[in-house]
Parts: structure tokens; sequence; C-alpha cells
């Protein structure tokens, strides 16, 4: 159930004078956020809300969105507003309304993403941190990625799941056995401008036919880190990595090292979910002993 009273109090919040809203539906979203599609006298609005969550995910989810929309060719959604109301926290943003995917979807999303990850910067990281899910992710501005990749992404990630009692001394000691190995494997590349948390459930397809990307995580990266995490829940279509290579292409051996990116967003998905992640982690790790 939704107050109607509490949307209204929040498009006061957001724009001056108030948007009058039509109707209220509830639409899908993720496990941590509740979503609703606003019609308003000045059309489509999405609006997420949480509670009890860190009172910076949806500014520093803003921040991100407005970052990537300065780059990428696509439509990404229109950031109104954020902030907190009556104890929850809300984001105000433009509603995607999808139409048929164009017939070069997956191309055009494969050259488009190659030309973000064009997108460069003097070290790894970011101005600002932010989360992935609902997870802090340390951003801090480092020079080599190997060192990034240890100390902001798998080390992070690896002693929150073991104050949780997830992982045990032995997981531990193969990770550290893992992180000798790191510079030998990684190709020494620019650090590129990434989304962050990119798999299907974070991409739409936008009012022009053309993938919408959503729900970022963003920071300056591996590239070869965004093109493994889009392989592990399913993977995309094969004309999207075919155009992304014949766009920037990747270094030798990409398919080998998959696996070893995959390592942080396994790692968050065994803190945010539990367990049945575990299994997945140990035999990547048995690879490199």
């Amino acid at each position: 159930m939704f107050d109607q009273g509490f949307f209204e109090r929040i498009l006061s919040q957001t724009f001056h004078p108030g948007v009058m809203i039509k109707s209220i539906r509830s639409t899908s979203g993720g496990c941590i956020n509740n979503t609703y599609r606003l019609e308003t006298d000045q059309g489509y609005l999405f609006v997420k809300w949480n509670q009890d969550e860190d009172e910076r995910m949806f500014e520093t989810e803003a921040m991100g969105l407005k970052l990537l929309k300065s780059h990428f060719v696509y439509q990404i959604p229109e950031v109104f507003g954020w902030g907190q109301l009556e104890g929850k926290n809300y984001l105000v943003m433009e509603y995607v309304a999808s139409k048929d995917r164009d017939r070069n979807y997956w191309r055009n999303f494969g050259e488009t993403l190659a030309l973000l990850h064009q997108v460069t910067s003097h070290q790894f990281g970011l101005d600002y941190s932010n989360f992935i899910g609902k997870l802090p992710q340390y951003n801090n501005w480092m020079d080599r990625w190997v060192d990034f990749f240890i100390e902001k992404r798998l080390e992070v990630q690896l002693e929150m799941a073991s104050k949780k009692g997830l992982v045990n001394k032995k997981i531990q000691d193969q990770f550290q056995k893992l992180y000798m190995l790191l510079p030998h494997i990684f190709p020494v590349e620019p650090p590129a401008l990434l989304h962050g948390d990119l798999w299907s459930g974070n991409v739409v397809t936008g009012s022009d036919g053309n993938a919408c990307i959503i729900d970022p995580a963003v920071f300056y990266g591996a590239r070869e880190a965004e093109l493994s995490f889009t392989q592990l829940f399913g993977g995309f279509d094969s004309d999207f990595y075919r155009a992304y290579n014949e766009t920037y292409p990747l270094s030798p051996g990409f398919d080998e090292r998959v696996e070893v990116y995959n390592l942080y967003p396994l790692l968050v998905h065994l803190n945010l979910f539990g367990s049945s992640y575990l299994g997945s982690i140990q035999s990547i790790l048995k690879r490199y002993q």
C-alpha cells in the first residue's frame, strides 16, 4: 500500500511549485528499494524510496547517473531530486518508457559502451565513494589497477564476509596467494569510466529502442572488469561483445581473466545474499593456488 500524500510531499519538495499526481502504480524493483511510477500533469515520473538504508545511497546514485549521462550516447534517466522525508530516503527521476528494441540494439550497445570506456581519468577511483547494491564501495584514488582492485574491492568485501562468518582463514589465505599473481594476470590499461554494476537487470530498453543503463555504481576502473561482470549472470548477446571488441579491442587473453575480475561481484553477492555464492568463489581460487 502507498500513501498518496507522501508522494505529493516528495514532489512538492522536489519541484517548486509542486506537481499534481494523476495516478500511482507500484513497479517491480530490486530487493532494497520500493519503486513507483507516477503519472502527473507534467508527465510520468519514477520514484524510489527506502527506509533504514544509508542516506547517501540515492545521492551517489544520482551523481553517478549524471556522470554517465554526460558521456553515454543513448538514454540515461534524468534525475530531478533526492532527499529525506518522514524518515524515508527518496529519489525522483525521469520514467523510462520502453519501446521495442532497435534491430541493431546489441550492436549499438556494444559500440556505445566501448566509447564510454574510452572516457578516462588520471587514476583509478572516483572523487567520492558510493554503493554496490546497499554495500559501501570505496573509490579512493590509486595509481595502479591491481592495487585498487585488491585494496578497495576484494579486501573490503573479504573483510566484511569474514566478520559475518561467511569465509574462513583458508579462503582468506587463498586470496593472499592470488594477490601475488595479479600483477602478472592483468594487462596495463588506462582507467575507464565504468557503470560499475552492469548486468542484465540494470539494462532496460529506452524510448529510442536502444539500451538505457540504470542503477550505477560508477568509478574509473579496468574496463575488463565491466565486461566480465556482464557475463556473470547469463551474459549479453554475442553481437554486443563483437561490436565492443571491434570498437575498442580487448587485450589478448581476456577470456582467461574473466573469472578473476568476477571475484568482486561474487563477494558482493556473498555478503548480500549468503553462502550460496561461496562455491563459485572457492572454485575460482582453487585454479590459482
